[in-house]
């Protein structure tokens, strides 16, 4: 199995018709995921590459049967286009655009909760269950079905982890990339409890950076409630306190939100955590072996 797609994932991708939104999309139908629709607003009745443009998500879905999009339209048009997919009733919503005022996906935020959609992203890769779908921009050249589940705040280390993994013969059941941004959609908690309901899901890794208390909290939940091994990264061990580092969603102030206290938060909710990528894989193969 896997969690949030699979190879029934039929994929609308708001903002086709652009150069970004082409490229992933055609990449994604490539691997094999249903890419049905595009939406592009007064673009509808074109296609591109044989997938139909609709002016709206409601039409797209009305006439494809589309579960999930994928938007790639530029930061000021993003949290509206989260807004139009959640309307038109889709499961899922993949948002890659990274830019989005902090302000805008508060309201998207705020609009989303308590309804059956969820989110990825924004400031993403996106979501891939090897052999079945790809959802994003995460490579599927390095990814391999298996028994591990990957959830990820930074979508660099997602791909340097995810082929440490596939090097040593071990295979992923999904990998979601969560996003950086302090404003986000499905995080730890929710991927983790996913992961734990999947029966195909053996272990899982969970990947974090400084700022924030993301990390914190997962480690509360994987001692409450999982019973799945879990092997852990974060990175940010020299980071200076105070400043911002790169796509890292908040600024560590003191102690908190530093790269240490995820680790040892990790570490006392029996996670074992890995101080390099290479380390994470081979963390988890000892785990699997």
């Amino acid at each position: 199995m896997a969690i949030l797609i699979d190879e029934s994932t039929r994929v609308v991708v708001q903002g086709l018709t652009g150069k970004e939104g082409t490229f992933h999309a055609l990449r994604n139908r490539a691997y094999g995921t249903q890419v049905v629709a595009g939406v592009t607003p007064g673009k509808g009745g074109e296609d591109v590459d044989g997938i139909p443009v609709f002016d709206t998500v409601t039409e797209a879905v009305g006439e494809t049967g589309a579960s999930a999009s994928l938007v790639l339209v530029p930061a000021r048009f993003a949290a509206d286009a989260v807004l139009e997919a959640a309307d038109a009733d889709v499961a899922l919503v993949v948002c890659i655009t990274e830019g989005i005022p902090v302000l805008d996906m508060a309201r998207v935020e705020n609009y989303l909760r308590g309804k059956p959609v969820a989110l990825v992203g924004p400031n993403c890769p996106g979501i891939i269950s090897p052999g079945k779908a790809n959802v994003g921009i995460i490579p599927g050249e390095i990814c391999t079905p298996g028994p591990v589940g990957l959830v990820s705040r930074s979508g660099t280390l997602t791909y340097q982890i995810v082929h440490e993994l596939t090097q040593r013969g071990i295979g992923q059941s999904t990998c979601v990339g969560m996003g950086g941004d302090p404003v986000h959609g499905v995080g730890f908690r929710e991927c983790l409890e996913r992961f734990q309901a999947d029966e195909d899901t053996h272990a899982m890794i969970a990947i974090g950076e400084i700022g924030g208390s993301d990390e914190e909290d997962a480690a509360r939940f994987i001692a409450e409630r999982v019973t799945k091994p879990v092997v852990a990264y974060v990175a940010g061990f020299s980071a200076p306190p105070g400043k911002r580092m790169g796509h890292a969603g908040a600024i560590v102030t003191g102690s908190s939100g530093t790269a240490q206290a995820k680790a040892d938060a990790f570490q006392a909710a029996g996670v074992r955590v890995g101080r390099n990528p290479p380390e994470v894989a081979e963390l988890m193969d000892a785990t699997l072996h």
